[in-house]
């Protein structure tokens, strides 16, 4: 498991100069990226079929969070920021469930992993890993915010986009996705984003959100490339660039990484950021993005087939 990354020296009252932005992304992805841990959070996934374990957080010292651990950006835009990710983390059940009724008919482990379990009626009888561990980031959110601003947020939590099946599963499947990945890779970014811009406690917090993102990406990735081996989007890299331009004109597609950016930066009061930090986010987006692409093209299907077994019979989507 990587490391936190050592506080930086920098003050609050210093701003952070697009080559330190740099450079403290780069470290960032260096830290928590490497090409052995993306492997290790993929191979951990039948175990965690079988037994599945949220992954314990380190203890945050909540009280020390202040201010001053705000590198480089308006502690205003900060928050405001803080509240856009709360609001999109909230609605956590929404999008487990969604993604489980999707996974239920095609593999029923996914399913479990990401819903966990129903009753005939649709009551909730267990929650899934995925939720268990992402259901921590809204309280941790909106603790931060409470300690850095006095006051409790205002919570308008997203509406998930609900579960919405045609005649083919499969299809339905890998639409469905492509937004998963698009959303847990979005999150990655943005919390790495935040981590260049914090120290000490603060950025402690994001790291913890940070690593779960980062093991999320890869298992919704994997499995992607797994369950849907002729799929242009999970085999070559090319693809992925080229769909971002196509959907930049239909940008209501569902599992369009383009509608998952544009949604992020309204939700994130985009317009009021610096233009150093917008450059900062955009530049995370294409280095998280190739370093995720070196770690897919390592994979072979033999051994996601080890892994996982056989994959599902799928139509070309």
């Amino acid at each position: 498991m990587p490391t936190q990354l050592q506080p930086c020296a920098l003050s609050q009252p210093a701003p952070l100069s697009p080559h330190q932005l740099q450079h403290r992304i780069d470290a960032l992805i260096d830290q928590y990226l490497p090409l052995a841990h993306l492997d290790e959070r993929l191979a951990d996934l039948p175990q965690q079929f079988a037994n599945p374990q949220p992954r314990p957080w380190a203890r945050i010292p909540w009280t020390a969070i202040d201010a001053d651990q705000v590198l480089g950006i308006d502690t205003n835009i900060f928050l405001a920021i803080l509240s856009g990710t709360i609001n999109t983390e909230a609605p956590i059940r929404g999008y487990t469930q969604a993604s489980r009724q999707y996974l239920t008919p095609l593999d029923a482990r996914m399913a479990y992993f990401v819903g966990g379990q129903v009753d005939t009626t649709g009551q909730r009888l267990e929650p899934g890993l995925w939720e268990k561990e992402e259901r921590r980031h809204t309280p941790a959110l909106k603790r931060v915010y409470t300690q850095l601003s006095g006051v409790a947020p205002m919570v308008t939590p997203h509406s998930a986009r609900p579960y919405r099946p045609t005649t083919q599963a499969e299809a339905d499947l890998y639409r469905h996705g492509l937004h998963r990945v698009a959303t847990e890779y979005g999150a990655t970014c943005l919390y790495l984003w935040m981590m260049a811009h914090t120290t000490g406690p603060l950025q402690a917090v994001l790291a913890e959100l940070l690593i779960d993102e980062i093991n999320h990406t890869v298992k919704f990735w994997g499995f992607g490339r797994w369950a849907f081996p002729q799929a242009s989007l999970f085999t070559t890299g090319q693809t992925v660039f080229s769909s971002l331009r196509e959907k930049w004109h239909n940008p209501q597609v569902q599992g369009s990484l383009m509608h998952t950016l544009r949604r992020m930066t309204q939700t994130l009061h985009w317009s009021d950021w610096s233009f150093i930090n917008q450059a900062a986010l955009m530049y995370t987006f294409g280095k998280v993005m190739q370093r995720l692409l070196q770690w897919q093209n390592r994979l072979t299907p033999g051994q996601l087939r080890e892994l996982l077994g056989e994959p599902i019979t799928v139509k070309q989507p």
